[in-house]
């Protein structure tokens, strides 16, 4: 481990909004997500498409680790962001919507990476997107799923800039 950090430019109204999608997402997955949300299962599929007992053996040994796994990648990103949101509290709004630099530790930049593709998993369940092109930007919600999608992106750009593996 090199101690690197990877530089990352983020509003603190990013932040916020953040925040609250990872509360949302730690709801989601709480308590292995035994509630039958299309989502859930998104997130935790089936391993077996053609065979439904294998599936369920699979999903009743692997779902709960590997949802549990997810909700703590998704505390390494809130912790990162804590600062941030916390911060934003006290600001003008025209600081709130200013870029800050945050650096995230070179060791936490896999869980960043699984966390929002997980959110963006969640956010295009809830719009129906299963292809590229099923995109609803008639939905709010389609800002979010785009915003994500940025996101993800600058922090694969980051990585890469900085050679990580």
């Amino acid at each position: 481990m090199t101690g690197r950090r990877v530089p990352v430019v983020i509003a603190p109204v990013e932040a916020v909004q953040l925040a609250h999608l990872l509360a949302d997402f730690r709801e989601l997955v709480h308590d292995g997500g035994d509630n039958g949300d299309p989502a859930v299962d998104r997130l935790a599929p089936r391993a077996y498409p053609d065979d439904d007992d294998a599936s369920a053996q699979f999903r009743s040994a692997t779902r709960g680790d590997l949802l549990s796994r997810r909700a703590a990648d998704a505390a390494v990103v809130e912790a990162t962001i804590t600062p941030l949101r916390d911060a934003a509290e006290g600001m003008s709004d025209e600081e709130v919507f200013t870029e800050r630099l945050i650096e995230i530790d070179e060791a936490d930049v896999d869980a960043w990476l699984r966390t929002l593709t997980a959110l963006r998993l969640v956010v295009a369940t809830r719009l129906g997107i299963v292809d590229d092109g099923d995109e609803r930007d008639d939905d709010p919600r389609a800002r979010v799923y785009d915003w994500l999608g940025y996101r993800l992106e600058t922090m694969v750009q980051a990585a890469d800039d900085l050679d990580l593996d």
